[in-house]
């Protein structure tokens, strides 16, 4: 509803600024131009309305109530598209995890530590210590 809202919101914002834009102003004759309004003053009588001045009028109050209602719609709170998703609870070893096969680099047994591969030396040779009487 909203998504309709919002594209009638835009298409009386582009109708009202073409309909203000097509209207001729107050003192848009002649002798506006020179600084005289003629018959036509800012607070003075005023004469019929056009047709044109009754769709500003209408347009102008068409979008004052869209922007007051897409207003109040976008301050009610929501929620939000993240509480839907599960959440991961890691499992407690139980007696069905102990008899399937271990993981990768997991201990066979676990009051034992993973063997660590001893790294290999760089010149070539196996053992790192000297042969010798230890002296």
């Amino acid at each position: 509803m909203t998504v309709l809202l919002v594209i009638l919101y835009v298409l009386v914002c582009l109708f009202l600024v073409m309909v203000v834009l097509l209207q001729q102003g107050k003192g848009a004759d002649l002798a506006g131009a020179f600084g005289g309004g003629g018959s036509q003053t800012s607070f003075g009588p005023r004469g019929t309305t056009n047709i044109m001045h009754r769709m500003t009028t209408g347009a102008f109050i068409l979008f004052v109530l869209l922007c007051l209602t897409l207003t109040i719609l976008s301050g009610k709170s929501r929620t939000s598209v993240m509480e839907d998703v599960p959440v991961a609870v890691p499992v407690e070893s139980s007696e069905s995890t102990e008899a399937s096969e271990p993981a990768l680099g997991a201990a066979v047994d676990e009051g034992e530590p993973a063997p660590v591969p001893e790294p290999a030396a760089e010149d070539g040779a196996a053992d790192p210590e000297p042969a010798g009487d230890g002296g």
